[in-house]
């Protein structure tokens, strides 16, 4: 499955490089209007994840947009994953609070687990081999299959980026994301220098989905190859999310 991303910064639908230097800009309206067809969006406020504001309003209008929303940036309690529910996104995602003193925060963990675990999208970015936190810019001493390893009862999914290689548009290492698969039975959504069919199939043959960033924005893809493979993955992605709250 596809799922196109929404990253907003100072009001404005953006796409960074390596989560610093600003590529593109966009206003939110005309980006809805493009991504019409794919059910699901991810929404990040990144200013919302580094402490500089917000872009409630801008999140709130996708999540009443008729999409299926994720929503992450900036959630660092149970009150502010509700807050985001409440506006109408199904899932939430959360990544560096997830982890104090360089380990999984079992007392954040325990008090998310009234929202449901199919709701909780936890997100583990890597930055040479190494968990990273705070807008990629602090790492852990964890790798990510060790981070997985400790925050899998908890939630119902994982997102993995791969930061090296992230708003480059030249691909990424398979071997990592084989890691991070094998270390899970949650389903598990894979970004960072997605840039071809080939990576995407692959990728779907992994049983990973797929955040397109930059390579969307820039018409990398053709739109319609993109929505053709989205119908075929349709059903694995419905059925796996399933198997994963019998289990």
């Amino acid at each position: 499955m596809i799922i196109p991303a929404i990253d907003f910064a100072h009001g404005k639908v953006v796409q960074l490089v390596q989560g610093e230097r600003l590529a593109l800009e966009r206003e939110l309206e005309p980006v809805l209007a493009a991504m019409r067809g794919f059910a699901w969006l991810q929404v990040i406020d990144l200013d919302a994840a580094k402490g500089e504001g917000d872009n409630r309003e801008l999140v709130r209008r996708c999540c009443q947009a008729g999409y299926r929303i994720r929503v992450g940036g900036g959630l660092r309690s149970l009150e502010r994953a509700r807050e985001a529910l409440a506006w109408g996104a199904e899932r939430v995602i959360l990544s560096s609070a997830l982890f104090r003193d360089g380990q999984p925060d079992a007392e954040l963990l325990n008090a998310l687990q009234p929202l449901g675990r199919r709701r909780l999208v936890f997100a583990v970015d890597a930055r040479a081999g190494q968990v990273a936190v705070r807008g990629w810019r602090e790492r852990l001493p964890l790798t990510p299959v060790q981070a997985i390893a400790g925050l899998e009862p908890y939630c119902g999914e994982f997102l993995y980026t791969h930061v090296d290689t992230e708003g480059l548009m030249q691909g990424m290492p398979l071997e990592p994301i084989r890691a991070v698969r094998a270390a899970t039975r949650r389903p598990l959504t894979v970004a960072g220098g997605i840039a071809n069919l080939e990576l995407l199939r692959e990728l779907d043959e992994l049983g990973c989905h797929s955040v397109l960033g930059m390579a969307f924005y820039t018409g990398l893809f053709d739109r319609h190859a993109l929505l053709a493979f989205n119908a075929a993955a349709k059903t694995r992605f419905e059925e796996e999310a399933a198997e994963t709250f019998r289990s």
